[in-house]
């Protein structure tokens, strides 16, 4: 049930180094939403036209999901996911937004149903 959506202006990545990104992040999603790392999904989009404070220099968007996403974990969740886009994609931490929702449980479906 935890979704994280990476979107990205930058070209993509070797796929060894997508894949552990995507790892890294679906594990920190898991261990932060106190959550079983096998409802976490993780996407990646690469290439995508952006602009960020008027210019083109390399941005991300990102957003977050999840059923019961509580909001005072956002701040450190914030932190946590900006310093690791950094590391891996090399994008100034202030060139990425999160947004955070909370999902009710009928309405995200998995397995021919919903969770609500």
């Amino acid at each position: 049930m935890p979704l994280i959506k990476v979107q990205t202006s930058v070209s993509t990545p070797e796929k060894s180094e997508v894949e552990t990104l995507l790892k890294s992040l679906s594990a920190s999603l898991a261990k932060h939403l106190g959550k079983p790392e096998s409802y976490v999904m993780t996407a990646f989009e690469p290439n995508i036209p952006m602009t960020f404070a008027g210019t083109t220099d390399p941005v991300c968007y990102m957003e977050i999901k999840s059923i019961g996403l509580p909001e005072s974990k956002t701040k450190t969740m914030s932190a946590d996911f900006c310093q690791t886009i950094n590391k891996a994609l090399d994008i100034p931490v202030n060139r990425i937004y999160i947004e955070f929702a909370n999902a009710p449980g009928t309405l995200w479906g998995w397995n021919g149903t919903t969770f609500g």
